[in-house]
């Protein structure tokens, strides 16, 4: 059995299957996936699973590089904004909204949690553990 904390399949399949510069997004239940990019569901309900429950337990497997954030965020949705810096993430980018809707159509897989506040997204750029 699995000792790490990711249990979705997918989810886990995903993380395992990265390369150097693939970009995983982790978004709130409103992000549009773009055509073509395969979605990982964990929506069940509002607010669950919470974007930053999600984040934390993809970080914990999940090597990065560098990370991008839509450039709303820190004015409309104050208490995400605050628990992504919490974390201390490698290299920040912003772009606008429209951007980081563009920019997703390139990521492996786009990952939908519950969450339902503005711009909780996060786009997630591998790294290399050596």
């Amino acid at each position: 059995m699995k000792k790490g904390p990711v249990l979705n399949i997918a989810l886990s399949q995903l993380i395992a299957s990265l390369g150097h510069g693939d970009m995983v997004v982790i978004g709130d239940a409103g992000l549009p996936v773009p055509p073509g990019v395969p979605l990982i569901d964990l929506a069940l309900t509002h607010g669950v699973p919470g974007f930053l429950q999600t984040l934390t337990t993809v970080l914990a497997e999940m090597q990065v590089e560098r990370h991008v954030l839509a450039e709303e965020l820190a004015g409309k949705n104050m208490k995400v904004a605050a628990g992504i810096a919490a974390l201390h993430l490698p290299e920040r980018g912003s772009v606008p909204h429209e951007e980081f809707k563009r920019l997703s159509a390139k990521a492996r897989a786009v990952v939908r949690t519950g969450e339902c506040t503005p711009y909780a997204n996060i786009i997630l750029v591998a790294g290399v553990t050596f």
